[in-house]
C-alpha cells in the first residue's frame, strides 16, 4: 500500500493540470465582458502609457542652478536725498545674484542718526507716559527705538508725554510716501539663467541659447519669438501676475517665478523646452491694511571729522523675488511632477500664471524608455483582465435567473467513494459540450 502511494506520487510529478472551460452563450453577459475588457484596454493604452508615459523610468537625483541679474538706472530728486542716480548695486539685495532676490522700489529715509537721548516717536503705545515714573530707566520701549532714560517729555501745557530714550536719533517719524520713489523701475530688466543636469541619463541644458554673439544677451527680450532669451522686463512680470506695477511698487509684495522643465528623453534634445509660470505669492489685502505689502530696514554708516558714528537709516519697499528648485526626472514610468492648474498669458504657450499660488519651482522633469516598468505596467494590465471574468462569473451563476443552471454546469460535485475508479464517464464527457442559454 505505501509503495503504491509513493508510486502515485511520484508519477503524479509528470502531470500536467489545465482548466476545464464552460462556454455561456448568454449575449448580455457575454457584451459586459467584452465591454470590460476594451475599458481595461484602453485604460492601459491611452492612461497608462500614453498620458502618464509609465513605460519611461525616474530619476529624483536632479542637479539645478540658478544666477539671477538686474539692470536698469533711475534718477530721483527728493529733499531728503538731493538729486541721485539709482543704479543696481543701489536697489538690489543681495547683489551677488541668488534664487532670491529684492528689488527696492520705494523708500523712508531717516538721515543723520546719531546715538544720543531724544523723545521716543508718539505712535507707539508704550512709549507714553504721564510722568517719570512711567519711565523706569534701563527698560527697553516695546516695540520702539531704544531704552528708557527715566524721564517723561511733555510739551508745555499736556499733561501726557512720550518717554525719553537713548537711541538713534532722531527716530523715524516719516510714513510712506503716496508715490513709490522708484516708480520707473517697471523697465528694469532680469536676467534669470538655469542649468538642469540629469545625472542618471547624462542629459543637461540651459534656459539660455547657446550663442557665440556677445550682443545678443543686450539686445534681446524673452518672447514667443526668442523662448531661449530669459531676459525679463520688471513690469511685465508683475502684469503676468495680475497685479499693477505701481500698486505693488508702492508697498512692495512677493512674486514667484517657476520654471518647468517638460523633458521627454525619448524624443531629440530639442523638444526640452523651458516654460515660465509666474504668481503673486504675498496675500493682497483690500484698501491700506497695515499688513499688506512687503518691507524691511537697513542703515548705511559713516564717520564725521571728529571720528564719531552716524548713519543713515533706510526702510526699504520693493519687490522679493522667489526662484525655488525642486523636482525630478523621470525615465518610462510613474507620473510626471508638474504644477497645479495654470491659464496662458496672452497667446505665448511658454508663459503662465498659476491658478493656485504656491512657491516658485524650477520643476524638472524627464523620461527615457526602460523595458522593467514597460513589462511591470504591462503584467498589471493583463491582470486587470481578470477582474473582468470574475465580475461577469459573478453575474452569470448568482444574479441572473438561469444562474443555478450555469452554476451546476460550471461546477461539478464529487464525492468519496463515487464509481468509476478515476475514468471519465459519459455523463461526465457530456458537461464538455456547449451550453445554450
Amino acid at each position: 500500500m505505501g509503495q503504491a502511494s509513493c508510486k502515485g506520487l511520484y508519477q503524479s510529478l509528470f502531470d500536467y493540470k489545465t482548466e476545464k472551460y464552460v462556454i455561456a452563450k448568454n449575449k448580455k453577459v457575454g457584451l459586459l465582458y467584452r465591454l470590460l475588457q476594451v475599458s481595461i484596454l484602453t485604460y492601459l493604452v491611452v492612461w497608462v502609457f500614453l498620458v502618464k508615459k509609465s513605460y519611461q523610468d525616474t530619476d529624483t537625483s536632479l542637479q539645478s542652478s540658478i544666477i539671477t541679474k538686474v539692470k536698469g538706472v533711475i534718477f530721483t530728486n527728493t529733499s531728503e536725498l538731493g538729486e541721485r542716480l539709482w543704479d543696481v548695486a543701489d536697489y538690489v539685495i543681495p547683489p551677488q545674484g541668488e534664487n532670491v532676490f529684492f528689488v527696492i522700489t520705494n523708500l523712508i529715509v531717516t538721515p543723520n542718526q546719531r546715538q544720543e537721548t531724544c523723545a521716543e516717536n508718539e505712535s507707539i503705545p508704550d512709549a507714553v507716559c504721564s510722568e517719570d515714573s512711567d519711565c523706569p530707566p534701563g527698560e527697553p520701549v516695546v516695540a520702539g527705538n531704544g531704552v528708557r532714560t527715566g524721564r517723561c517729555l511733555r510739551a508745555e501745557n499736556m499733561q501726557r508725554g512720550t518717554c525719553e530714550i537713548f537711541a538713534w536719533c532722531p527716530v523715524e517719524t516719516r510714513s510712506r510716501p503716496e508715490k513709490p520713489l522708484l516708480g520707473k523701475a517697471e523697465d528694469f530688466t532680469i536676467y534669470i539663467k538655469n542649468f538642469i543636469r540629469f545625472p542618471k541619463f547624462n542629459f543637461s541644458k540651459t534656459n539660455v541659447l547657446d550663442t557665440k554673439d556677445r550682443a545678443y544677451l543686450k539686445s534681446c527680450r524673452f518672447g514667443p519669438k526668442d523662448p531661449y532669451c530669459p531676459i525679463f522686463r520688471l513690469g511685465s512680470v508683475v502684469r503676468w501676475t495680475g497685479s499693477d506695477f505701481q500698486e505693488i511698487a508702492l508697498q512692495g509684495g512677493v512674486i514667484g517665478i517657476q520654471i518647468e522643465w517638460d523633458c521627454d528623453l525619448d524624443k531629440a534634445p530639442s523638444e526640452c523646452n523651458p516654460r515660465y509660470y509666474f504668481s503673486r505669492l504675498d496675500r493682497r489685502f483690500p484698501g491700506n491694511s497695515v499688513s499688506s505689502g512687503y518691507n524691511f530696514r537697513f542703515a548705511k554708516y559713516y564717520r564725521d571729522e571728529a571720528g564719531v558714528e552716524f548713519r543713515t537709516l533706510i526702510k526699504a519697499y520693493g519687490i522679493r523675488f522667489d526662484v525655488l528648485v525642486n523636482g525630478r526626472v523621470r525615465l518610462p514610468w510613474g507620473g510626471w511632477a508638474g504644477p497645479g492648474p495654470d491659464r496662458h498669458v496672452g497667446r505665448d504657450p511658454a508663459i503662465h500664471l498659476l491658478a493656485h499660488p504656491a512657491l516658485s519651482l524650477s520643476v524638472l522633469q524627464a523620461g527615457k524608455f526602460n523595458i522593467i516598468p514597460t513589462i511591470i505596467n504591462v503584467g498589471s494590465g493583463v491582470a486587470l483582465m481578470g477582474v473582468g471574468s470574475f465580475f461577469c462569473d459573478l453575474i452569470l451563476i448568482y444574479l441572473i435567473k438561469k444562474s443555478h443552471f450555469y452554476r451546476n454546469k460550471k461546477f461539478e460535485e464529487v464525492r468519496s467513494g463515487h464509481p468509476g475508479n478515476g475514468k471519465v464517464t459519459a455523463e461526465q464527457l457530456q458537461n464538455l459540450q456547449t451550453v445554450e442559454a
